[in-house]
Parts: C-alpha cells; sequence; structure tokens
C-alpha cells in the first residue's frame, strides 16, 4: 500500500510554487547584485541531517529504483545506528556529516538523481557565501579571527539572519511546504509522520508500515519500523 495519488500531487503543488516564489527572490536577489553560490554539482550541504514530513517522503519513494531504494535503507540504518550512539545532538550532526556521509541519491557528477522530489530543506537551502563555508569540518578548523571575521561578513551579507551565510528568506519562503503536507496528511491519514529523509523514505516503501499509516493507527505504524529495525524517537514523530 502506498500514498494516494491526491496526496503525492498536493506535494508536488507544494513543491512547484515554492519554486516559483523562490524563483523570483533569487532573480530579484541577484539583479541587485547580491550573489548565490549554490548550483550545479555543488554538494557541500549534501551530507547534513534532514528532516521531512512522511508525504515528501512517500513522493521519493514513489520514484526510487529497487537498487536506489537499497542505498537509501542502507544509509537510513547508518543514521540510525547513529541516533541511538551520539551523545548528544550536536555530536550527532557532526558524525552524520562525517561518518554517517553524502546522501545515497547523490550521483557521481555531485547532483542530486532525484532533484525533483528532493525534500523542502534540500529546495531551501542556499549560501550567500562561498561553499567552502556549507562543508563540515570547515568551522572546526577557523581559529578565532576567522570566525569573527566570517560573523562580520554574514552580518554584512544581504539576506542572511546575521548568524548563518545561509539565505534566510527562503527558508521562511518554504513554511508553506509543510503546512500542506501537514493538512494533506491530517486529511488522508488522520495523523502526521515527521522525521529523517532516510528513514521514513524508506519505511514508506514498506506496504505494512503504509497499512498502519492508512488506518490512523500510530503504535501499528511504529511496531512496523520497529520490527524493520528503524524505530528511534529522534528519527520518527507522529503528531
Amino acid at each position: 500500500m502506498t500514498a494516494s495519488p491526491a496526496l503525492l500531487e498536493t506535494v508536488k503543488a507544494a513543491y512547484a510554487r515554492y519554486e516559483q516564489e523562490a524563483g523570483r527572490f533569487l532573480q530579484d536577489y541577484t539583479a541587485a547584485g547580491h550573489q548565490v553560490y549554490c548550483g550545479a554539482g555543488c554538494f557541500g550541504c549534501c551530507n547534513m541531517p534532514i528532516r521531512l514530513s512522511l508525504a515528501e517522503a512517500a513522493l521519493i519513494a514513489s520514484v526510487l529504483t529497487p537498487e536506489e531504494a537499497r542505498k537509501v535503507e542502507k544509509h537510513a540504518r547508518k543514521v540510525l545506528h547513529n541516533a541511538r550512539t551520539a551523545p548528544d545532538e550536536d555530536e550527532y550532526v557532526r558524525r552524520h556529516r562525517s561518518k554517517v556521509g553524502y546522501c545515497p541519491l547523490l550521483g557521481a557528477d555531485g547532483a542530486c538523481t532525484r532533484y525533483a522530489v528532493r525534500p523542502t530543506r534540500c529546495r531551501d537551502t542556499f549560501s550567500a557565501m562561498p561553499a567552502v563555508y556549507c562543508q563540515e569540518g570547515t568551522w572546526d578548523a577557523m581559529t578565532r579571527p576567522e570566525r569573527r571575521e566570517y560573523l562580520r561578513e554574514v552580518r554584512r551579507t544581504p539576506g542572511t539572519d546575521g548568524e548563518t551565510h545561509f539565505i534566510a528568506p527562503l527558508e521562511e519562503m518554504s513554511e508553506p511546504i509543510w503546512e500542506r503536507c501537514s493538512r494533506a496528511m491530517r486529511r488522508e491519514w488522520n495523523l502526521e509522520a515527521w522525521g529523517d529523509f532516510w528513514v521514513l523514505t524508506t519505511l514508506a516503501a514498506r506496504p505494512a508500515f503504509m497499512a498502519a499509516i492508512e488506518r490512523g493507527d500510530k503504535g501499528a505504524a511504529l511496531k512496523e519500523a520497529r520490527q524493520a529495525g528503524l524505530e528511534h524517537p529522534e528519527l520518527i514523530e507522529f503528531a
């Protein structure tokens, strides 16, 4: 059992609306003389933890080949091991980036092989500074003067929140995607499920898990996730 076509179309429509709005913002941003450093083949952020809705995960699962699904599941199990062993959130993120590694849907050329259905967080992350600042380990390798200069440059750069080099309005602009996903899940399943990109995408491809979701049975869905060895409270959350 998979998510209904109506739910998947809702996610696609939310993505399309965001792409239009983000495209207009980026056009105005660059026309004003500001630079966006993201582009094809840039993958400095593709080893970050990614959170998404089960509606989004179901869309991704619906297009994966069997080989891609196997790679995603392998990655999900690495994510799960990290969640179970990391002593705190900071170490979880550090290990995710350095040990769990890059998304398995990243191609050899550094481009996303499933770009059309990438999650919201992959869509709304844009850098206003060179990509080296997106890479794991850059901050840790900086000296104190270099960190001070980085923060000064962030504060001088239009579009940032003054704390990091990412373009904040593009992240804020994506919030309606999750709002629409939330409403669609409630309408379809009478529940919401949120969590890790690779764990939820793997579970979305499992008929028994999705059958429990279709019934609105959170307990049965968690049981199926536990039996699959993919349950963790930080990686699957119900509302």
